[in-house]
């Protein structure tokens, strides 16, 4: 009776873990917090709105979202490692962090690998090469056979140095020879006025910080990065097919993560949840106005999207001798 009553107190308390750990988010007074490395307003912070907007209603809790700008996104990434592992804290981050920063910085305030546990792929933020429409090339290929002839005219446009597409450059001018610059900028809309004014040859940054202008005729798109032409963009060839190879691992994504530790059942509800809301219809469509492209997968699925890029960039990185600022 005594073995009978002992295994009984057992499986109480293991229920009742479980039920107590914000698996049952209604039962919690404790919102879930989103924290994004990035201000309000923009396309990252506009989806995770949009996604706390969904998850009050799936999981039954508040939700909100907070925005720690700063270090490249490393104030966010940090606070969330030092959030405690209960399930009311999640990063939503673009991949920069957890692929590049491991190359470029000498010492990173987090383990990538170790201090978090991916959630899932959320969405991917599609990148465009533009130009001026009054440019005299309106492929890849043609551009890189004019700029052959314009010796003083080799600047790229981005919007930072030391990320996926600072990489693809230097993959590109290994491909073909060339000895093209890389230009930062503090933002698209620097690098865009540039691009109109004649001042910059060509700039690459997302979709959705171009469309506009492209619909407006003042900039026209030459090439996306990646290995497959976008759905937001099915008209304009990849890079690669345009006679730029280089980019194809150039792409831009958005995961979530929660903090090492988190008990499993937590992790799977969030995975579930924040699958089942990006692959939702109506979801997808609103973030096709932002130029994103909704994925929903697994946390399988996004590690290995993490290590494949990340080994991919390594020799590049290696070579190139760049370091980040820390």
């Amino acid at each position: 009776m005594k073995s009978i009553l002992k295994t009984s107190l057992y499986m109480a308390l293991a229920a009742g873990a479980l039920t107590s750990a914000p698996t049952l988010y209604a039962q919690s007074s404790t919102p879930l917090k989103i924290v994004i490395g990035f201000s309000a307003g923009g396309g990252l912070d506009n989806m995770s709105r949009a996604l706390a907007e969904k998850l009050r209603t799936e999981l039954g809790t508040t939700v909100i979202v907070e925005n720690r700008p700063g270090a490249g996104t490393q104030l966010a990434v940090q606070a969330v490692k030092r959030a405690a592992p209960d399930g009311n804290t999640i990063l939503i981050s673009p991949a920069t962090p957890f692929i590049i920063f491991p190359l470029t910085y000498d010492k990173l305030g987090y383990d990538p690998d170790r201090d978090f546990i991916p959630l899932a792929h959320l969405a991917d933020a599609p990148m465009v090469a533009s130009t001026s429409v009054n440019s005299s090339y309106n492929t890849m290929s043609e551009y890189l056979a004019w700029v052959k002839q314009q010796k003083d005219q080799t600047g790229v446009g981005m919007v930072s140095l030391g990320g996926t597409v600072h990489f693809g450059l230097l993959n590109l001018n290994k491909n073909t020879g060339h000895s093209l610059q890389p230009v930062a900028y503090k933002g698209a809309p620097g690098m865009l006025t540039d691009e109109i004014g004649g001042v910059l040859p060509i700039g690459i940054d997302t979709v959705g910080g171009q469309s506009e202008l492209q619909r407006s005729g003042k900039i026209k798109y030459l090439g996306v990065t990646g290995t497959q032409r976008t759905p937001l963009l099915p008209n304009v060839p990849t890079m690669s097919e345009s006679g730029a190879p280089g980019f194809e691992l150039s792409t831009a994504w958005y995961g979530a993560f929660a903090p090492a530790g988190t008990p499993a059942p937590v992790v799977e509800k969030l995975q579930a949840a924040l699958i089942k809301i990006v692959k939702t219809p109506d979801f997808s469509a609103s973030m096709a106005q932002l130029g994103l492209v909704t994925t929903g997968l697994p946390a399988s699925a996004l590690s290995q999207t993490i290590h494949t890029q990340r080994e991919a960039f390594r020799t590049v990185v290696q070579k190139s001798g760049f370091k980040a600022n820390q």
